[in-house]
């Protein structure tokens, strides 16, 4: 099934309206975009919780890695270059940690906040190779802001 990003992003809307803690923020839309569409093998948050340090945030799916430096990975770059990752094949991404052995693709995504602060990265895994697009990081960088972007 085809992630609906127009309804998913009323959605999350609705659900999230009027909450500013960012771990039950992070919790609902994790919840929901896991749901909402079939490649989405793994999805979840990476909190900063320190200088250059990422820490397991809520999420859906198996386990991930508990917690990750800025140095490694890819949730790693986009914390440490403030830029969404699109990866088509993560065997082929330099430094990359595997938290699972499924995982052929991923797509990370910062979030920030209204301060203009990294506060975490979006990391989406698939079991399918090139599972994301363009369209997908618009979509979902968008949905993060109107969420993380009021705190």
């Amino acid at each position: 099934m085809a992630v609906d990003y127009d309804a998913l992003s009323k959605t999350i809307a609705a659900l999230t309206e009027g909450e500013d803690d960012a771990v039950a923020l992070m919790a609902t839309v994790a919840c929901e975009l896991h749901h909402s569409d079939d490649r989405f093998d793994w999805t979840g948050f990476y909190r900063v919780v320190d200088t250059e340090l990422l820490k397991i945030g809520p999420y859906q799916g198996g386990h991930g890695c508990l917690q990750i430096p800025f140095s490694r990975g890819v949730c790693g770059a986009a914390a440490r270059t403030g830029e969404a990752q699109l990866v088509a094949d993560v065997e082929a991404f330099p430094g990359h940690i595997a938290c699972a052995s499924s995982t052929r693709s991923e797509l990370v995504i910062p979030v920030w906040n209204a301060g203009g602060q990294v506060i975490a990265v979006l990391d989406i895994d698939s079991d399918q190779p090139d599972a994301f697009t363009l369209e997908d990081q618009r979509q979902l960088t968008a949905i993060l802001q109107q969420v993380f972007g009021r705190l």
